[in-house]
């Protein structure tokens, strides 16, 4: 089985990844656009100093990528660090060696180390907005009711109208990445 290090060498940039997408390209390069990540909170400066690489595991299909994939290429680029992509259904080893609650989620962020270890993991989503999407989870019909599949669908539909139109959301996942690479940061030092 290949080490993360193998699959980071291998993958190709954010950069590249968001230049290829196809279903959720417009959105993600409009969040891309419109996104500014905050100055002097000491983040940028510290993986600067440290630059770390990132190994991102994500597919164009996802509503959760294409919001927080462009905010993850912003601070790459503030910081100049080395973000590249893997792709989760090329090859599920990697996704399954860095599962959430049992489930091929997806992005997920690798934060590696000088020898290519990885000190971070982040993601799908930020904590607090985890926390809504479960709760408006609970509020679909059982998947067996009729009407399920209609209600699935207006529901993601509104997900991803406001993971497109809502700047605060984009702030909340700048500040969990940050609170999930700091301390990792920190430690290596």
């Amino acid at each position: 089985m290949k080490t993360e290090k193998q699959y980071f060498d291998e993958a190709i940039s954010l950069e590249e990844y968001m230049n290829r997408m196809e279903k959720h390209k417009d959105n993600s390069f409009s969040i891309y656009e419109k996104f500014e990540v905050p100055q002097d909170d000491g983040f940028i400066e510290m993986l600067k100093a440290e630059k770390p690489t990132v190994l991102v595991i994500t597919e164009d299909w996802c509503g959760d990528a294409m919001m927080n994939n462009p905010i993850l290429r912003r601070i790459a680029e503030a910081a100049q660090l080395d973000v590249r992509t893997a792709y989760r259904d090329q090859d599920t080893d990697l996704i399954d060696k860095h599962l959430t609650n049992g489930g091929r989620s997806i992005p997920i962020y690798l934060l590696l180390d000088d020898e290519g270890e990885v000190i971070a993991k982040w993601g799908p989503r930020a904590a607090s907005i985890q926390e809504d999407v479960l709760e408006r989870r609970k509020q679909l019909p059982a998947k067996e009711a009729p009407d399920f599949e209609e209600k699935q669908r207006a529901f993601i539909e509104e997900l991803m109208k406001e993971y497109t139109t809502q700047p605060e959301l984009w702030l909340t996942v700048y500040e969990d990445i940050r609170k999930t690479f700091m301390p990792a940061l920190q430690k290596s030092n």
